[in-house]
């Protein structure tokens, strides 16, 4: 019977954006209320499919009666339940502070929905080109929000990434094209299987396996194909960055985890290990470069951005590597940075709302006027870098404890400099918040809502709203959470973490 419930987890939030519109020719508060009731059907939706598939084991249905090959097929197992949880439940919390803002009007909404559908869809899906119908939908529905901000810099932003984007789902259709003529099928499964019996040396897999990846990391936001997500996430309205941030990247990485162990599987690098080291550079230059130019800024929104670069890259060498422990560690990791990248950007977003700061310097004294956001900004902060018992700690530890499991020290150093370069940057910032004196300008702006030269600075608002602290507090204390939660998170994942492994 749960399986029948399976489509719904794409159908739910599908059939949302279309009555959004249909309500806000009614109503102009209509879009907002319908939105998050949708958000909450879909959250608990999410949680019961999910913990059906935990304890019952994987969750299929075939669409339309279809059955698998040759229909489409979706698929619920314990990492999938995890991911479409949590695009749930951040696309529920985030909303409270896109409320605030006030966005207005049904496009927004509409939007809104329409990327949970193409993310939640990415999630669940068996099949290699219905996930590019949604990576599609994903995209499309991202870009709009980007250039909601509605200035010249939003709208740069959003065609640089639509280029980027338009790009990268290119190449992983060319790369699933491939892999159609080689096999036949598209089911992922069957994939699996076909594959394996075509060989892994064909030219044609070599083919399909690299455009796929490339497609995949250039959405993941991997160095040198990262170029359009500072932009998009520094230049798009502060609710747009927090969900972005916190689900766009993290789905991307996901899909990428999940075809290459369901549909090409270890076998494949096992057969080609070139491509497993290509990966496992590629990741590491991400790792160093991205933690690099993350240090040279001075704007905290941009800043994050190239964190993220860092952050992915640790994602990606954790299931390049392919032992059991570093492939944990990349889902943990995963799943953490949402969760902590998440809350930083809607804390930097009500730090520019309250008082208009936006780079380092402009943080000193925050937390004297602001200390619960401030301090729960730290601890945030300190998650990210590795500092235990957050789950920026487990994610890296497991990473590591698999490269070096592996034989693949340079990649346990290579972690362990980008540990101290997060450092390097967020104790700046850290120092800025708790140690420096506040500049008078901003200070003036926080007291009364005006600079030095008289002008008013966002209204004026001068306590942060309960929804943002609320939201900062709550993603401080489920990284921490998370990360004492860890082991109970692997005895979760167990079975499925069996399933990708296994030769």
């Amino acid at each position: 019977m749960t399986d029948a419930l399976v489509p719904l987890l794409v159908a739910v939030p599908l059939f949302g954006a279309v009555l959004v519109v249909a309500t806000g020719l009614l109503s102009e508060r209509g879009p907002a209320v319908v939105t998050g009731a949708v958000l909450v059907v879909q959250t608990g939706l999410a949680g019961w499919i999910g913990s059906r598939a935990v304890l019952e084991g994987p969750l299929s249905n075939g669409v339309g009666g279809f059955v698998a090959p040759y229909g489409i097929e979706l698929v619920v197992d314990g990492l999938s339940a995890v991911v479409v949880a949590l695009v749930a439940v951040v696309s529920l919390a985030v909303l409270v502070y896109t409320v605030r803002d006030d966005p207005g009007g049904a496009a927004f909404y509409t939007e809104y929905l329409l990327l949970v559908t193409g993310l939640s869809g990415m999630t669940v899906t068996g099949d290699v080109f219905n996930l590019y119908v949604f990576l599609e939908i994903s995209g499309l529905a991202t870009y709009a929000l980007v250039a909601s901000a509605g200035d010249g810099r939003s709208a740069v932003s959003a065609f640089k990434y639509l280029l980027f984007g338009t790009v990268a789902a290119s190449l992983y259709l060319l790369g699933v094209g491939y892999a159609l003529i080689a096999t036949g099928t598209l089911n992922m499964a069957d994939l699996a299987v076909e594959l394996a019996n075509v060989g892994y040396d064909s030219p044609l897999v070599l083919a399909s396996f690299g455009f796929v990846v490339v497609g995949l990391a250039t959405k993941t936001a991997l160095f040198p194909l990262h170029t359009w997500q500072p932009g998009a996430y520094s230049d798009s309205p502060d609710s747009v960055s927090a969900l972005i941030s916190a689900l766009v990247s993290t789905v991307a990485a996901y899909a990428l985890l999940r075809i290459v162990y369901t549909v090409y599987t270890p076998a494949f690098f096992e057969a080609v290990p070139v491509a497993r080291d290509a990966l496992v550079a590629f990741a590491c230059v991400s790792i160093v470069v991205g933690s690099a130019l993350a240090v040279a800024q001075s704007e905290v929104k941009r800043m994050l951005a190239y964190s993220s670069v860092s952050q992915y890259g640790l994602v990606v060498v954790g299931l390049a590597i392919g032992t059991r422990a570093a492939v944990f560690g990349a889902i943990v990791h995963l799943v953490g940075h949402a969760i902590m990248k998440g809350g930083l950007f809607v804390a930097a977003g009500t730090v520019d709302d309250l008082i208009g700061a936006r780079t380092v310097d402009e943080y000193a004294g925050l937390s004297d006027r602001f200390p619960v956001l401030g301090g729960a900004s730290a601890v945030l902060m300190l998650a990210m870098v590795g500092v235990p018992p957050a789950v920026g700690f487990a994610g890296k530890w497991y990473i590591a404890l698999g490269a070096v499991r592996a034989g693949t020290w340079p990649v346990a150093v290579v972690i362990f400099a980008s540990t101290l370069l997060t450092l390097a940057y967020f104790a700046i910032l850290v120092e800025r918040m708790f140690v420096a004196p506040a500049s008078s300008s901003v200070r003036a702006a926080a007291d009364g809502g005006y600079g030095d030269d008289g002008s008013e600075r966002l209204g004026g608002r001068a306590t942060p709203p309960l929804g943002a602290i609320a939201l900062v507090v709550g993603a401080a204390v489920v990284a921490v959470a998370l990360g004492l939660a860890v082991t109970d998170l692997e005895t979760v994942l167990e079975p499925t973490l069996d399933t990708l492994l296994s030769p």
